[in-house]
């Protein structure tokens, strides 16, 4: 499904906003497994971010989730890691998006 630019950065917006908050949220959950630095963190925000820019329909969009989809909880994960949860969750986004603004 081929999305155009406008939209394009609107979904990337969205999906830089969740996907760095739900980042955070497991970087500090993991602090106490793992011995984490701040330049292991930025270099994953970084990365997420790259990866992000990089998607342009929602194949890609579909792929990025499920690369992350340990950010997600099980129940999540389940419902994004299909192409309908896929856009469904990109839809509760923007929607969510829309309403803050």
């Amino acid at each position: 499904m081929a999305i155009n630019k406008t939209n394009m950065q609107a979904i990337h917006d969205a999906l830089i906003t969740d996907l760095q908050r739900r980042l955070f949220a497991d970087y500090n959950k993991r602090t106490d497994e793992f011995q984490l630095r701040d330049e292991d963190y930025d270099r994953a925000q970084s990365a997420l971010v790259d990866r992000i820019l990089n998607v342009n329909n929602m194949r890609d969009i579909n792929e990025l989730l499920l690369e992350y989809s340990d950010l997600f909880t099980e129940f999540d994960f389940f419902t994004v890691g299909t192409v309908d949860g896929t856009l469904n969750y990109v839809f509760s986004l923007l929607l969510v998006q829309y309403i803050d603004n």
